[in-house]
């Protein structure tokens, strides 16, 4: 047993002791056997951190049915999910239509008081936009808005700084044009 995986015991057993209900007690072998590959892998004390932080986002995405790599666009990537709509099998919020890919999630708009939502802005920019080529990794902008209540439970969103478009230009194709 290395000392890594010894270390993961002793913790496990403790949590488990101390908080019965916990919800990686059903993981216990399998994080037990991470441990034990990381601590036979050879890491120094300066790339463990490095290493273990690679791991922890790796297996996050990969449990989260998140891609790892660059989606490629090749023809197995894509099912078709009404007619003439496709949807990539690696990223469930990329669609393709008319030999044309976009990413529901590009822009998430953020209010005044803080919170985060998708739509449509008051200038007309979406949340979706096009992606310009493949290989491809799903990135999210943040982008300021002034949320104005415009009659009751009717909202409306202005971008509250146009240059912030300026990076999602770059990365997507901006699907309207600025004023």
């Amino acid at each position: 047993m290395t000392n890594t995986q010894s270390h993961a015991k002793k913790e496990l057993d403790i949590l488990i002791k101390t908080t019965p209900d916990a919800i990686i007690r059903h993981f216990v072998p399998e994080i037990l056997a991470l441990c034990d590959a990381f601590g036979n892998s050879g890491q120094s004390g300066f790339s463990a951190p490095y290493t273990a932080a690679a791991l922890a986002d790796a297996v996050k995405e990969l449990c989260l049915q998140q891609p790892i790599a660059p989606l490629t666009g090749e023809d197995s990537e894509w099912n078709e999910v009404s007619n003439g709509v496709l949807q990539n099998n690696r990223c469930s919020a990329v669609f393709k239509e008319d030999g044309k890919a976009h990413y529901l999630d590009a822009i998430s708009w953020k209010t005044q008081e803080g919170t985060t939502c998708h739509g449509t802005t008051k200038e007309g920019i979406k949340s979706r936009q096009f992606i310009k080529a493949f290989p491809f990794e799903p990135k999210t902008f943040v982008i300021d808005v002034i949320e104005k209540e415009v009659s009751k439970d009717n909202w409306e969103f202005e971008i509250k700084d146009k240059e912030q478009l300026k990076a999602v230009a770059e990365y997507y194709v901006l699907l309207t044009s600025l004023k």
